[in-house]
């Protein structure tokens, strides 16, 4: 079976790793358009914030004599007749099966005078590939101030990376509120608060209207409501549209993203499949990475006749958005900011103290922690976190969710050292990856967590585990030492 997949990013790379490693009868092409080797995109606000080196967000990719992969080359044209694909060099590659993994594009608001005739003005930018961040990080040295367009999650993240690099930061944000798909008004006063406390100064309910240039450079912006703003540097982080341009042209139909069944295929050819930030599945696109994911795992199950269990939207325990950000803990998860529609069966318990930049949330439904909302208390939100994601049981009164950690108290699902976890508890949410298989890779001979990462890929989407990876590796290599045994067994309970 001869597979074409175009787009060679985390997305496309993970479904040809998994494709191969299954399917000992797959050929595969891939055609990607960066030259370079996949690397891990939700990382790039480290990067520029100077606290994640580029060279370590590079991923692991399918190798071997059925993969064939042509970085920095991209598809021209899709032939659905001949099932052919046409690249950017000429060469015709012939497919039995297509998949799309084209991803998406930043949205570049329509702002006056921030283009020219050989792109963006000097000083202008986005952040959506590596190139972006490296092109950031080496304006940083000679600028002094800057404007981000965008208060979403990476708005964010950019926002207070820049400020803590010792610029002057302004936030612009069209909405009223920051993060306001994820944070309600007293939750995102005081993440506003808290933003203000590291130097950004944040601009709701305007915008960008005008770039003001001197000799070709970048030197001011003017709001929409008339205020100019000095700059070195404008990074607009406004969203992303989904790539569809290519399957436009071959007459897939399209409406935000490439429209597909659940079976990741499009409803006129079922030789052609999207998935990650290009597709458009029933359930409508997160703009997650773990989407992305699961869908390439569906789809190499469904061609290699395996079962593998299919997430609900609804119910994602991958749901779980975390600002990366010096300074700032900011998590939400679940139902976060979206209570307050009347249903009887959901209680929510919520503290709010602006004085030091705490607002914890929780959201409670029939015994299970449904949602909630942390900023300001990275202890809290990490027990939290746990007790969404394992779907524990919750005390009878949701008040004890947050008095507990807040009080310091032990005993939570978060007190437990890794040691103490159980096999089937997740570490890793992006993938899935559970103690008891972190556990089996380092008896496997993992020293290191790039090594577990690169045996379970437990750390490869938001990083957030590698700690607790961390962890287990010395937890296993002390009770290596104390037993004395070569390969190093750490108990616990479950299955793994």
């Amino acid at each position: 079976m001869n597979v074409v997949v175009i787009g060679h990013g985390m997305v496309g790379s993970r479904f040809v790793e998994d494709l191969i490693a299954q399917d000992p009868h797959a050929h595969v092409t891939v055609l990607g358009r960066e030259d370079t080797q996949p690397y891990n995109r939700v990382l790039l606000s480290s990067v520029v914030a100077g606290v994640t080196d580029p060279a370590l967000l590079t991923m692991s990719a399918a190798r071997g004599e059925r993969v064939r992969v042509r970085q920095g080359i991209w598809a021209t044209e899709i032939d659905r007749t001949a099932r052919t694909v046409t690249d950017s060099s000429g060469t015709v590659h012939r497919y039995d099966r297509l998949v799309l993994a084209t991803g998406s594009q930043a949205r570049i608001p329509d702002i006056h005078g921030i283009a020219t005739d050989r792109g963006l003005m000097p000083g202008v930018t986005v952040l959506k590939d590596l190139s972006d961040a490296t092109g950031i990080v080496k304006r940083i040295s000679k600028a002094r101030r800057a404007v981000v367009l965008g208060a979403g999650v990476l708005g964010m993240e950019v926002a207070t990376g820049l400020a803590a690099r010792g610029l002057s930061v302004t936030l612009v944000h069209h909405a009223a509120r920051v993060m306001e798909r994820q944070l309600g008004d007293a939750a995102s006063r005081i993440a506003t608060g808290s933003l203000h406390r590291l130097g950004v100064k944040v601009v709701t309910e305007t915008s960008v209207a005008e770039a003001i240039d001197r000799r070709g450079v970048l030197q001011a912006v003017r709001l929409t409501d008339g205020t100019q703003v000095l700059t070195d540097m404008l990074i607009m982080c406004a969203g992303t549209i989904p790539e569809t341009s290519l399957a436009r042209r071959a007459g897939l139909p399209c409406e935000r993203g490439v429209l597909v069944g659940e079976d990741c295929a499009s409803p006129v050819d079922g030789n052609v499949f999207a998935i990650g930030d290009c597709a458009q599945p029933p359930e409508g696109g997160t703009g997650l990475v773990a989407q992305g994911w699961d869908q390439a795992a569906r789809l190499v199950a469904a061609w290699t006749g395996r079962a593998v269990a299919r997430r609900d939207a609804e119910d994602d325990l991958t749901n779980v958005v975390r600002v990366k950000a010096s300074g700032l803990d900011l998590v939400t998860m679940g139902l976060s900011g979206k209570c307050d529609h009347g249903e009887r069966d959901l209680r929510a318990v919520r503290i709010s103290d602006p004085a030091i930049g705490r607002f914890v949330e929780v959201v409670v439904s029939h015994g299970l922690l449904v949602g909630a909302t942390i900023v300001g208390d990275k202890a809290c939100a990490s027990e939290l976190s746990a007790m969404y994601t394992r779907m524990l049981p919750v005390p009878s009164d949701p008040a004890h969710l947050i008095i507990r950690p807040l009080a310091g108290m032990t005993g939570g699902v978060a007190a437990k050292s890794p040691k103490d976890m159980d096999n089937a508890d997740t570490v890793c949410n992006c993938n899935t990856v559970t103690k008891g298989r972190i556990v089996a890779a380092i008896d496997d001979g993992c020293t290191s967590v790039d090594e577990v990462a690169r045996a379970t890929r437990a750390g490869t989407g938001c990083g957030d585990c590698r700690a607790v990876v961390g962890e287990l590796i010395q937890a296993c290599a002390a009770d290596a030492a104390d037993s004395g045994d070569k390969v190093p067994a750490l108990a616990g309970r479950g299955e793994g």
